[in-house]
């Protein structure tokens, strides 16, 4: 499988969500509760959330009844994996750009001709 080209998703951006798409990248699903804990958010934050990746169609929501309760098991779709495995592209080239300068390496120091 050929590697995403990088691109920046806003949805999947901001902190809670990029969160949330990265442990759902390792899983098939989760159950809210889980990803609630693991994230560190309320209840209607996490859904809140939720409901912005899954209007993007980044995740999908399965409602399942057990031990008599109602739970709620979130997927990362197949355009959400390939939207987080591009927005993780993205994240490391701008993260490459910043590199440490290094002498003869073509950082600020060599353009402006102080290297050490």
């Amino acid at each position: 499988m050929t590697e995403p080209a990088p691109a920046f998703d806003p949805v999947i951006h901001a902190p809670g969500r990029l969160q949330i798409c990265a442990i759902l990248s390792s899983v098939d699903s989760a159950e809210f509760a889980m990803l609630r804990e693991a994230v560190k958010v309320s209840d209607s934050v996490m859904s809140k959330h939720l409901k912005q990746l899954e209007e993007a169609g980044h995740v999908a929501l399965t409602k399942a009844t057990e031990g008599g309760r109602q739970r709620t098991w979130i997927a990362l779709t197949p355009t959400g994996r390939k939207a987080f495995a591009a927005h993780v592209a993205e994240l490391q080239r701008l993260a490459a750009m910043t590199a440490p300068d290094l002498p003869g390496a073509g950082g600020r120091d060599d353009k402006a001709g102080n290297s050490p």
